[in-house]
């Protein structure tokens, strides 16, 4: 555990110096292309790719849209049509209420991926149990290209992402 926070210091560093606006507009016009009815999208902070464009993008193209909601230790893919948040779970912003609602796709945040698909998160779990839960669910990673990783650590819980999307394109891996 003490190699990943290593890790998890090293890429949210990495990723501070990658974070652009122009890098989210052309990853934003990737997810564009993406296929689904419905997406689980995070609600980017910090310098995770900004998810706030293409929240609206999808409400616009009458994508069923859900953000997560933490209660307890769960997270819950809670529904989302544009009405104002309230801080959640770390100051997050979130839906005040609403259960979990089955999606197609889910776009999640990471620290670093690696050619397996592996994901490195922050440490909370949070979506190595959501993915567990909703193991057909198809698991993309937004991120910046830089973030990528020789080798990510992975525990047997750990389900690998199907696909990232970066500023350079969609990559899909081709185990999962």
């Amino acid at each position: 555990m003490e190699e990943k926070n290593v890790l998890r210091k090293r890429y949210k560093e990495l990723r501070n110096g990658l974070h652009s606006a122009e890098k989210d507009a052309r990853i934003r016009e990737h997810v564009s292309r993406l296929a689904g009815a419905s997406f689980f999208v995070y609600y980017s902070v910090g310098s995770e790719v900004d998810t706030r464009g293409i929240l609206c993008d999808l409400l616009e193209r009458g994508k069923q849209v859900c953000l997560p909601r933490i209660v307890g230790r769960q997270m819950l893919a809670a529904p989302y049509a544009g009405e104002k948040l309230q801080a959640g779970m770390y100051g997050i912003p979130a839906p005040a209420d609403g259960g979990d609602c089955l999606c197609e796709v889910a776009l999640a945040p990471l620290l670093a991926f690696d050619r397996a698909g592996n994901r490195l998160g922050y440490g909370g779990g949070y979506y190595d149990r959501y993915f567990a839960a909703h193991p057909h669910m198809l698991r993309i990673g937004l991120c910046y290209a830089g973030q990528a990783a020789a080798f990510l650590p992975a525990e047997k819980f750990d389900l690998p992402l199907h696909a990232i999307v970066t500023e350079d394109g969609v990559q899909i891996f081709s185990k999962t």
